[in-house]
């Protein structure tokens, strides 16, 4: 008798950085989670250059790509110390969205993995422009990763508001947990006592969603501005992942984000699981 062989790849995660320490969080988090589940490890860093002038810095340019693949020999060389598959993935752009866009669009991870915000961005902005334009462009789910975030993903809440985005994010969240060994929490938002029957209806129909499949669910409602709200449920359920749609029940599908989900990735101090809704 012959033993079959599968042949499928391991899931990957594309983990972006620009060498900063604020990416640095971005490394850890996908490290993390390969030991939980094996994962092939893309390194990723997109040097922005302007093509202009590409021909006269031919030589600054190969310079600096050398520099960023010696950034990188570390952490890959952690990857292949934990026995999984790693790469170092260097690429020059005008823009780092497009080249990111573009390797997710070829490599099709199972999630992109960065940090909150770049070496260039301000520390008084929500998040980075580079990780806001991937969130709203990018077909696969993004993971944002806070500096000195806690990385155990141990308690993973997730948020809805009766969205088809938020309910994305739900059915990301039953998968997720049991893979990644998480304890599963819901929470809704209701903004006033008048939305209190609507937002328990919702709670209900995920409770009755998590039992069917065995998965245990602890639900809670909170009251008050949304993104205020879910912040602050974070913080007293003492949540280590946040799992949240990248629109809400109010926010337009032209715009990069909704509002809340950007005051929930600018404002929380465990990593973000943004899920994007497959249409």
């Amino acid at each position: 008798m012959t033993d079959l062989v599968s042949n499928t790849p391991a899931p990957s995660l594309l983990v972006c950085t620009d060498g900063s320490a604020a990416s640095q969080g971005a490394i850890e988090a996908a490290l993390t989670l390969a030991q939980r589940r094996p994962y092939r490890i893309l390194l990723l860093q997109v040097l922005e250059y302007n093509p202009g002038f590409a021909s006269q810095a031919i030589d600054s340019l190969q310079q600096w790509e050398r520099e960023a693949r010696e950034g990188l020999q570390a952490p890959h060389a952690r990857a292949r110390a934990l026995g999984l598959e790693a790469e170092i993935l260097v690429r020059r752009g005008e823009a780092a969205p497009h080249a990111i866009l573009a390797e997710a669009d070829e490599r099709r991870p199972d999630l992109i993995v960065m940090g909150r915000r770049g070496r260039t961005d301000l520390a008084s902005i929500l998040m980075g422009s580079v990780t806001a334009r991937v969130i709203g462009l990018s077909p696969a789910h993004v993971l944002v990763v806070p500096r000195k975030a806690p990385l155990t993903f141990q308690r993973f809440l997730v948020a809805s508001d009766g969205s088809p985005f938020s309910e994305a994010a739900w059915r990301e969240a039953l998968s997720r947990a049991p893979a990644w060994s998480g304890q599963l929490l819901a929470v809704s938002v209701a903004r006033e006592e008048g939305e209190f029957p609507e937002v328990q209806g919702i709670l209900e129909q995920m409770q009755a969603e998590a039992d069917q499949k065995g998965i245990p669910l602890s639900t809670y409602m909170v009251q008050g501005s949304p993104d205020e709200a879910l912040i602050r449920a974070a913080q007293l359920l003492e949540a280590d992942l946040f799992i949240i749609g990248s629109h809400g029940r109010t926010g337009l599908t032209r715009l990069f984000m909704g509002s809340v989900a950007e005051q929930v990735i600018g404002k929380a101090s465990c990593p973000v699981l943004v899920v994007k809704r497959r249409v």
